[in-house]
Order: structure tokens, then sequence, then C-alpha cells
């Protein structure tokens, strides 16, 4: 089972303005979505060697396939089984329809008296022209944006009318600096998509563009999986508690998803 319990690996920049250290959130639970109709199709299109994923709806309409609800309900078994002290205060969704779909699921499942909020910051990347395409059609209909990516690299490549993962980490900086700001509670729970949860590591962490890139090389999101970040103390540093954890699925029976992007992410 893929996941990194924890290792005590301490924070070293929670997104704040130095010097702004009002209590704020003790525990972060980060969702990855169930899987979604689109993480079918990708993952088909990519093995038959096609250039266009036949997806039935625009990114943010898609809904998650059955294994995707599957996924969802499980996970809202495992989270009912918290102590109640333990329970987040909130619940904020990415308002793409898959996100919003699992944590729905979830929450009724585990029978929480909470209103899954919505926050297009937490919305998967944007992928502007490239929208769509396989590698392979990358490759064939956008030959220089292909060379550019391979060349920047993941953290910094942006596709024309897209963002690159920096972008994306800038607005989660700001989604960090408001759970101190807004009183969202002590624990709040976030659904989000798989490059959303890999920035919010690179962010919370303080990674390095290799440090960041060597995760994502080696380790892709699983579908319903629980990142848990903890600060006891309400300020200051994050420390990584449990990464990409999915053994309540296979402990209940239903499939562990992998659908991964583009492994492609160092520069070259």
């Amino acid at each position: 089972m893929k996941g990194e319990r924890a290792k005590g690996a301490s924070a070293n920049d929670d997104g704040l303005t130095e010097g702004v250290q009002q209590a704020g959130a003790v525990e972060l639970l980060l969702i990855r979505h169930g899987e979604s109709e689109g993480n079918v199709a990708a993952t088909e299109a990519r093995e038959a060697g096609v250039e266009v994923i036949e997806v039935p709806a625009r990114d943010a309409d898609v809904d998650l396939s059955e294994t995707g609800r599957d996924q969802a309900k499980a996970l809202g078994i495992a989270l009912g089984r918290t102590a109640e002290e333990f329970r987040p205060d909130a619940v904020v969704s990415s308002p793409y329809a898959r996100a919003r779909q699992t944590a729905g699921i979830a929450v009724e499942t585990a029978g929480w008296p909470l209103q899954v909020r919505t926050d297009e910051r937490l919305r998967d990347r944007e992928l502007g022209i490239l929208d769509r395409l396989t590698r392979r059609g990358v490759e064939n209909r956008y030959p220089e944006e292909s060379e550019r990516r391979d060349w920047l690299g993941k953290l910094y490549y942006r596709p024309p009318g897209g963002e690159s993962w920096a972008d994306v980490a800038l607005r989660l900086r700001s989604v960090l600096a408001e759970l101190n700001s807004v009183g969202m509670g002590q624990r709040v729970m976030l659904v989000c998509h798989d490059a959303v949860i890999m920035l919010f590591r690179y962010v919370l962490e303080g990674l390095s563009e290799q440090e960041l890139l060597d995760i994502a090389a080696r380790e892709a999101i699983l579908n319903a999986s629980v990142t848990r970040f903890v600060r006891p103390s309400g300020v200051g540093p994050w420390t990584l508690e449990s990464f990409n954890v999915a053994d309540h699925l296979a402990e209940q029976g239903v499939a562990v998803t992998e659908h991964a992007g583009d492994t492609s992410v160092r520069p070259r």
C-alpha cells in the first residue's frame, strides 16, 4: 500500500506574513477526490496512444465514476470513526464536481453535521490550450510547447491560457493565510486534487523545487487518500503526520486507484 506515515518532518513556511502569529488551525486533512470519469478517460487515452482525452464534460463538471463514489463512501465510513473532539470544524472543497461530490458523500456517510463550503482557490490546475490532450497529443499538436515544458519542468511551465504549479502555489498561500484570520476552526478538511496536495506539501514544508519534483516523480496521489498536517499550538510551522494514505479503501474492499498526471516533471 502506498502512503508515507509520520516522519517528524517539520514545516518551515506556512504561507503567513512573517511576524503575524495569531492562533489558527491545528490540523489540516487534505483529501484527494475519488476516481472521476475524467481520470478513467485519461488513463484509457494514454494506454490507447491517442492524442485527445474523450471526457464527458468540461473539467469543472466531470463527475465521480462509480468506483469514485464507492471510495468517497469508504472515506466517510473511516472518517465517521473519528472521536468527536478530533472531527473537523470545517470542510472546504474545490468547486469542481468530483471534489464536491467526494466531500458531500464523505460528510453524509460520516454523519457529521457540517455544510461543505467551496473555495475556487482549491480547484485543479488549469491546462489552457493543452486541456484534454495526452502527452502524445501535446507533442504532435504543439511541439514547441512540449519542448518548453520539458525545458522548464513542472513547477515553472505555464501552458498558454493555463497555470504553472507555481501559480497554484500562490493560490494556496492565500488559503493558508485565511486559516489564521477567518476563524474556520481548529481542524479543517480540504477536498481537492492531486497537484494541489503536492503543492500544499511544497508550501507547508518549505520544499525546494528539486524536493517537490522528487516526490512527484516517485509518488502518485491516490484517489480518496488522506494527507495530514498538524501544529498543536495553532501557530508557526506545520508537521507532516501522514501522506497519501488510502488504507481505509483496501480495508473495506474498495478499489485503490492511482490516476496520475504526466509523470515527466523535472526540467531537462
